[in-house]
């Protein structure tokens, strides 16, 4: 029989990506209990799900760290304080109380928190699909990449200008057969030192055109590659198509919250949101000179965590003091 007890935390994390998971440890940090809810099956966020194998370069500390290193990190900071994770849970209603809330996932399960603090990044996100590949979704098509020796020795097409799509082709160029970038235009949106370090490696980058067919039955036997009136054919077991991804808070635009544009939260320089209680950082916050970077999402994680803290119990300092004075003890 299905346990339908309450989870019972003093901070609800909604979100399990980076942010998410530096919140849950600085909560713990501050003797708060935490619970973590993420509709992703396992934490991480985009990072687990778009970009474990690659490459991050700016995180402090790190002058370099793989996506995958970082979050079990990150996991492993937490853990002394015992975070309750709700993996491949949908947070959706929203109930307000006095000075607590209750959010119900899609599952049934119901946490009850003081306060709430929404790490969610850009919410759910799909993949901009590529038509002429779509037959071979899951069967070469890939929309990033999980593990890069699965493509050792292929022929590998990226299709794409931006930053995923130049990051895979210097993660791939040791590993694959051959790297080839297409992209529409003759300009990219990667940032300029990747362009160039992609460009120094010899990776073809083949501009001002489009994939218009792909070939193949069971799997990617090459693609036909059309700029203007010229149609040439590459080499090809294997494409990612790196085209970027549509965002939808979901659920989150019914719980009573300010949102702009659809898409992110406001927050003061409290990271707390238009409802009392309950706060925003990472990707998915607003103010005037946001930057979105991991970097910048910790900093916005412990800010959070601190005024909820207050929140929660107003004789509670904002600021607790160091870490290197003595911490709280771990939750067990």
């Amino acid at each position: 029989m299905q346990d339908t007890a309450p989870v019972v935390a003093d901070v609800l994390v909604v979100g399990a990506g980076p942010t998410g998971l530096y919140a849950a440890y600085y909560a713990g940090f501050r003797g708060l209990s935490v619970a973590v809810v993420d509709s992703l099956p396992e934490p991480g966020g985009q990072i687990s799900a778009m970009y474990p194998e690659k490459q991050i370069f700016d995180i402090a500390g790190f002058p370099s760290v793989r996506g995958r290193d970082l979050v079990e990190r990150l996991l492993e900071q937490a853990a002394p304080f015992g975070p309750r994770y709700l993996l491949g849970h949908r947070a959706e209603v929203l109930e307000r109380g006095p000075g607590t809330f209750a959010v119900t996932t899609h599952l049934g399960t119901r946490i009850e928190a003081r306060a709430v603090i929404v790490t969610g990044g850009i919410g759910t996100f799909t993949p901009r699909p590529l038509g002429p590949a779509a037959a071979f979704d899951g069967a070469g098509l890939a929309y990033f990449v999980r593990h890069l020796d699965d493509y050792a020795g292929t022929d590998v097409v990226i299709v794409g200008g931006g930053d995923s799509a130049f990051d895979w082709a210097l993660a791939l160029h040791p590993v694959a057969k051959s790297v080839k970038l297409v992209h529409r235009r003759d300009t990219f949106r990667a940032h300029p030192t990747t362009v160039a370090a992609v460009r120094e490696l010899g990776v073809e980058l083949v501009v001002n055109a489009e994939i218009s067919r792909v070939c193949g039955s069971a799997e990617i036997a090459g693609v036909e590659v059309k700029s203007g009136d010229v149609t040439r054919e590459l080499a090809c077991g294997r494409i990612i198509a790196a085209l970027g991804f549509t965002a939808n808070l979901g659920p989150l635009l019914k719980w009573g919250i300010d949102v702009e544009n659809r898409r992110h939260l406001p927050v003061d320089a409290a990271m707390a949101t238009s409802v009392p209680g309950i706060f925003a950082a990472g990707d998915i916050n607003d103010y005037p000179g946001k930057v979105r970077l991991i970097a910048v999402g910790f900093g916005e994680a412990a800010t959070a965590v601190n005024n909820a803290a207050h929140h929660i119990d107003p004789a509670a300092p904002v600021f607790p003091g160091h870490s290197t004075d003595e911490p709280a003890p771990a939750r067990v």
